[in-house]
């Protein structure tokens, strides 16, 4: 039999649940597959347990730094892994069970659970049930990349998803990729008591990023007893008696480092392999990101692509973002497009790391004329209070239009005060009427109005 419906949803990750409930409430009978959690990457095994983690380590590195702030703890500190990870599990299981309570108890809505595939452009095939509308959403998310290297088959490695099992410390976590997600895990990790090597291809850590940050966060980590192997051009991999042999063949260094644990984070690809969609005729790029316009619409007329899968966004905010532009357009008349959305995001390390538009790299190469302010956090009230010191606010500004090209704020706090800079993006007002607020003291975000008042020009060379 085939059952028919308004409209598909296929995934149930950031974008698919609230675009059931938009399109449920409009009146449209819907159907939403998932083939295996409620809440995809984020809820299950992205931003809510390892910002759990992170948590968990935060604490024990405070712990550590007790006698700073006068207070005196005795004994050594010690981390029970197996209750950091119970408390994650917890707390990503309670979202999960919330969503999918939300979920079931809609009206209108049929969850289904399975793996989804095209039969043609409006039909799907999800196990012994046909399921077809006029109307489907692709919302399958991504996974970790794991590419072919010398060795890698013959070891036991991690990746974002199986490092969440681990309920012992790794003796050495040797973590293979010196992006976001691998330094989030370095970090998190090392505080929580175990060795831990940084392994990047590039010269530099976060290459997305400018090279002062990456320096900054570079300074960070060795503080904090993390070795960073840059410029590691041939990593290859055997086994060791002490768990994994990583040879590096770095510039400078051992050419070799025996971990207990791997952890690969060496980027993302889509979950698109799998869907049929060859038999939807929906167009895929060389690295499977189903493509879509401005409005998320795939080749194919009455399908859209949502969150990781479409390449148009690589987290849980430009995800629901998505939902929002496709709702916007179908139900309320609107005309929304992805290109208007400002890039903004943040690096969840310790102090983290908030980004918004350009990078000065990015600017600079614009032409355009430009004023930078930067203030060391040395220089921030609540950071000095706070005993975190570490880090700087910088911000680009395009000097004939007064408005705000770009920002970054590396250090306590950092994911929170840049949204005052955001917030002016969006509403497309000049950096003076931001320079003029009165903030609350003692804030970081007290200082951003003091580094609008001191911008300088900047040279483009």
């Amino acid at each position: 039999m085939t059952q028919s419906f308004d409209a598909l949803i296929i995934g149930a990750g950031q974008a698919g649940p609230p675009l059931a409930a938009r399109l449920t409430s409009a009146g449209m009978r819907m159907a939403l597959i998932e083939r295996h959690l409620i809440g995809g990457t984020c809820v299950n095994t992205g931003c809510t347990p390892t910002k759990t983690l992170v948590a968990s380590a935060y604490a024990a590195h405070l712990a550590r730094r007790a006698a700073d702030y006068g207070v005196l703890i005795a004994g050594e500190i010690a981390v029970d892994m197996k209750r950091v990870k119970a408390r994650a599990d917890a707390v990503a299981a309670n979202s999960r069970n919330g969503l999918e309570a939300w979920l079931r108890s809609m009206e209108h809505l049929t969850v289904f659970q399975g793996q989804a595939c095209f039969e043609n452009a409006n039909t799907l095939r999800v196990g012994d049930e046909r399921l077809t509308a006029p109307q489907i959403f692709i919302n399958v998310g991504g996974r970790a990349r794991v590419p072919e290297m010398p060795g890698l088959q013959g070891i036991d490695y991690l990746t974002n998803t199986s490092i969440l099992a681990l309920d012992s410390l790794p003796r050495h976590l040797v973590v293979v990729g010196g992006s976001y997600i691998g330094l989030e895990f370095a970090q998190i990790y090392r505080r929580l008591g175990a060795e831990v090597t940084v392994i990047e291809k590039s010269l530099r850590l976060v290459t997305r990023e400018d090279e002062d940050v990456s320096a900054a966060i570079q300074q960070i980590f060795e503080a904090e007893g993390i070795h960073i192997r840059t410029n590691a051009e041939c990593i290859a991999f055997a086994p060791h008696s002490e768990g994994v042999s990583v040879q590096v063949n770095c510039t400078e260094g051992a050419p070799e480092v025996i971990g207990s644990h791997v952890l690969l984070a060496i980027g993302r690809q889509p979950n698109t392999d799998d869907l049929g969609l060859d038999r939807a005729g929906v167009a895929t790029n060389t690295h499977g990101y189903i493509m879509v316009d401005d409005q998320l619409c795939t080749n194919v007329p009455g399908i859209w692509a949502l969150g990781d899968c479409n390449g148009r966004g690589a987290f849980t905010h430009t995800a629901y973002n998505d939902f929002e532009i496709v709702a916007a357009n179908l139900l309320d008349g609107a005309a929304k497009r992805v290109s208007d959305r400002i890039p903004g995001y943040a690096l969840y390390i310790d102090p983290p790391l908030g980004r918004v538009g350009m990078t000065e790299a990015q600017a600079r190469a614009s032409g355009r004329p430009l004023l930078m302010g930067i203030r060391p956090m040395t220089r921030v009230g609540r950071a000095i209070e706070k005993g975190e010191t570490q880090g700087f606010i910088k911000i680009v500004i395009d000097a004939e239009t007064h408005r705000i090209l770009g920002a970054a704020i590396l250090g306590t706090g950092g994911d929170e005060a840049i949204h005052g800079l955001l917030d002016m993006m969006n509403a497309d007002q000049p950096y003076t009427t931001l320079q003029w607020a009165v903030p609350i003291h003692p804030t970081v975000s007290e200082l951003i109005p003091t580094v609008l008042g001191e911008m300088q020009p900047l040279l483009v060379t």
